[in-house]
């Protein structure tokens, strides 16, 4: 084995978002990007000499060759061990857990989360920190400062790692450690959640579907629901995980996983579906003839999870994207609980976690956790919510019904608009920046606008000061809009309108979200002009 140095130069565009840095597949597998990349991060953390690393992915195409790049890179390097997940395999929460419960320097995950896979779609690489959680801001900082000034990787010429079998092997002075993805995972669940009541909850008669969608949960939720909690066989649907994902678009939502949605409202529907997105840290949930809103699970969560043996102390606090409907914030007010509002990226929500001040967090983009990783984790989502029905003995539908009673029901839905030109669209966002002034006290359809502004959070923990997240309506009646930039695709920008109002009940509790919401949507369209500037004239996807 012999250590190369490979002279480079910067390569344009690799400053990572939110969840590190995404692109076109054969991008990365361009000459130098991923190892320019892979060595800008290297440099940020003040190197690997002597640091253990873990290594997984989705699966996704080029995960596999991308992984033996990386660990050849590490090696070189003087990293002392990687421990990565049998061919290369880790959902995100998985990852996590490991970093922390072994402990080590920090992992990379290589996924583009919800987005496509193959070779003419969407690859990802983002570096998680010592605390299991993904880079903070100023870390990213750092990286993407390194990439524009990269002269040189270094890497050890060999023979692939043999990825397909469990245990410890040498690849010039460092170890290679592979593991099953699966177990330590597993484990962790089985102490967070009363598998006995969920397995008594299956052996009553109760069914569920839960979809994979061909990406990394499948052997998770196999092992999990079918092995372990004794789910009738085939209640894992597409699970075995494919580089294209099946062909089809990872991300839990009513769009790409429509069949799912079908299922639950025909006449043949399951008591509880749900689904996960491509690298494991996403859900949806879904009862007979009913769709969950991320926002209304995340506050359904927060009001039940000390039924739980992992939560039965209660919660230390909660958290919640800005753009997350006020739901959550209800259930904490009535709890007694602190409510933390976050720019939209789970880093935001790490220190919060560390600094003990939230145990529960979620965001309106189908994602939910706990302190039981930094990550959001969707199959996660999924065991709590068979847990509480377990001790609850209903429905779906009659838990939510009970919860919008209880605390009314905040209408919410997201309209994106998909790889619309980021010049035209950033365009939009700053004339109607430039007008926020001018909106208070002025009447729509969804009412009188009473607040318009430009989020910022100002972190309680470190201090630091993050703005620019996002564009805010608020009517006086309870209603709001927030417009923002998405960061995770890879073409053009991503418009993302988030649209609510408010019923207190008792009436109205069962309106059609869109319906609920007509008058909002209409003063988002008056207000921003969205059609104008982005030439469509309907949102690409609807949640």
């Amino acid at each position: 084995m012999e250590r190369i140095r490979v002279e480079t130069a910067p390569i344009e565009g690799q400053k990572p978002g939110t969840s590190g840095l995404r692109k076109k597949t054969e991008v990365f597998m361009g000459e130098h990007y991923l190892e320019n990349f892979v060595q800008a991060i290297w440099n940020a953390i003040g190197g690997v000499a002597g640091k253990t690393l873990v290594l997984g992915g989705d699966g996704r195409y080029f995960n596999d060759r991308a992984a033996q790049v990386i660990l050849r890179m590490a090696a070189a390097s003087g990293a002392a061990k990687v421990i990565v997940g049998r061919d290369a395999i880790l959902s995100t929460p998985a990852a996590s857990h490991l970093i922390r419960t072994r402990q080590t320097d920090g992992g990379i995950i290589l996924s583009a989360s919800h987005n496509p896979g193959g070779r003419d779609e969407d690859f990802g690489v983002k570096f998680n920190a010592a605390n299991g959680g993904p880079a903070p801001e100023d870390l990213t900082d750092r990286i993407f400062a390194e990439t524009e000034r990269v002269a040189f990787y270094d890497i050890l010429s060999s023979h692939d790692v043999d990825l397909s079998v469990e245990g410890e092997v040498a690849l010039g002075d460092m170890r290679v450690e592979v593991v099953d993805p699966v177990a330590d995972y597993a484990s962790l669940m089985e102490a967070l959640f009363d598998f006995d009541a969920i397995r008594a909850l299956f052996n009553s008669g109760f069914t569920m579907r839960f979809d994979a969608m061909h990406a990394v949960t499948g052997p998770y939720a196999t092992e999990i629901l079918e092995n372990r909690l004794g789910a009738a066989k085939g209640t894992v649907l597409n699970g075995t995980p494919s580089p294209d994902f099946g062909g089809g678009h990872p991300d839990p939502n009513p769009i790409w996983a429509k069949p799912l949605v079908d299922l639950v409202m025909s006449s043949d529907a399951p008591d509880f579906a749900a689904a996960s997105d491509g690298d494991g840290d996403r859900n949806m949930i879904l009862g007979r003839g009913l769709y969950v809103t991320p926002s209304d699970s995340l506050a359904v969560l927060a009001a039940n999870a000390h039924l739980t043996p992992g939560y039965s102390g209660g919660l230390k606090g909660v958290a919640r994207s800005m753009p997350t409907s006020g739901a959550v914030d209800r259930v904490a007010e009535a709890m007694g609980l602190t409510c933390f509002e976050t720019p939209t990226g789970w880093k935001f929500f790490g220190n919060l976690l560390d600094a003990g001040k939230a145990t529960l967090c979620g965001e309106e983009s189908a994602g939910t956790g706990s302190d039981h990783v930094r990550e959001k984790d969707g199959l996660w989502a999924v065991l709590l919510w068979l847990n509480i029905l377990a001790v609850k003995s209903g429905s779906v539908k009659e838990l939510m019904l009970d919860h919008w009673r209880r605390y009314g029901r905040n209408y919410y839905s997201r309209h994106d608009y998909e790889a619309v030109d980021a010049g035209r669209a950033s365009d939009m966002l700053d004339a109607l920046r430039g007008g926020l002034g001018d909106l208070p006290g002025r009447a729509f359809a969804a009412g009188v606008v009473s607040v318009a502004d430009e989020f910022a959070y100002d972190d309680p923990v470190d201090g630091s000061r993050s703005e620019r997240q996002g564009l805010r309506i608020a009517f006086e009646n309870g209603s709001r809009i927030v417009y923002r930039l998405s960061g995770t695709g890879t073409v053009g920008a991503t418009l993302r309108v988030y649209l609510e109002t408010y019923s207190p009940g008792p009436d109205g509790l069962e309106e059609a979200p869109e319906e609920a919401l007509a008058a909002v949507i209409a003063s988002a369209e008056e207000i921003a002009g969205i059609s104008e500037h982005t030439g469509r004239d309907a949102p690409d996807v609807t949640t």
